[in-house]
């Protein structure tokens, strides 16, 4: 009977993950670029189960097979394509296609889908330098070349992609480390005015959330009526 004090546990603290994974892609649904994450989970590996008499345990009869407690698999981020909308401010970008806006920040270059920028000097170039700018009132192409409005070159923005998105790693920050795969230039198109609004899809994550409250719910009180069980054959044994 303990056995399923560990998988009532375990899938407690499963559904938990998965609650807070939802909970935060519903907090960044307005957070430009942010790209979605999905949690999963996996069990132990499947073992046999066997009936053995109570004094000759030499002939066990296998009468199934059972799977032990969930364990976390792994978080990952889901890099599709966001909606595009027009914002018209002159420091908003938005990348259609396979690629990232490269910050510098004092944790090194770091990449973000999120093109709402200020005048700051942390987005770098397509030089690998950071560009800096005295006002915002700017001209851009879909190169992401960046002029003065009186024509002046100022720089082009940075376009980065990786062979392998997800070996990306979201930091604290929200940005995204390289994890030791070298930047390529991307061929993406760049959006001048725009931004790439967050790829969550509400409807999917409040009917994920509903499916793992439920779980969490029935698991929990599973878990108090194991709890009672256990308790009442304690109390009988100790009477005899």
């Amino acid at each position: 009977m303990t056995k399923g004090f560990y998988n009532l546990t375990s899938g407690i603290l499963s559904q938990s993950r998965r609650l807070d994974t939802v909970a935060n892609n519903m907090t960044n649904l307005s957070t430009s670029g942010y790209k979605a994450e999905q949690y999963t989970d996996s069990t132990f590996q499947e073992v046999l189960i066997s009936r053995v008499g109570n004094k000759d345990k030499s002939s066990p009869t296998v009468i199934g097979e059972e799977s032990y407690i969930l364990a976390p698999s792994q978080l990952y981020v889901d890099y599709s394509q966001g909606s595009l909308e027009e914002t018209g401010l002159t420091l908003d970008f938005a990348i259609e296609g396979d690629g990232f806006f490269a910050i510098q920040t004092a944790q090194g270059v770091e990449y973000t889908r999120s093109g709402s920028f200020s005048l700051d000097g942390r987005v770098l170039g397509a030089d690998g330098q950071p560009i800096y700018l005295a006002t915002d009132r700017i001209r851009a192409d879909q190169a992401g070349n960046l002029y003065t409005e009186g024509g002046g070159y100022v720089g082009r923005l940075g376009l980065y992609a990786f062979a392998d998105n997800g070996q990306l790693e979201r930091n604290e920050s929200g940005l995204f480390g390289a994890n030791g795969q070298a930047p390529a230039p991307s061929q993406a198109k760049l959006h001048w005015k725009w931004v790439e609004n967050a790829n969550v899809d509400m409807l999917q994550e409040m009917s994920d959330m509903m499916t793992a409250q439920r779980a969490l719910q029935s698991a929990a009180q599973v878990l108090k009526l194991y709890d009672g069980v256990l308790t009442k054959a304690t109390t009988e044994l100790g009477r005899l």
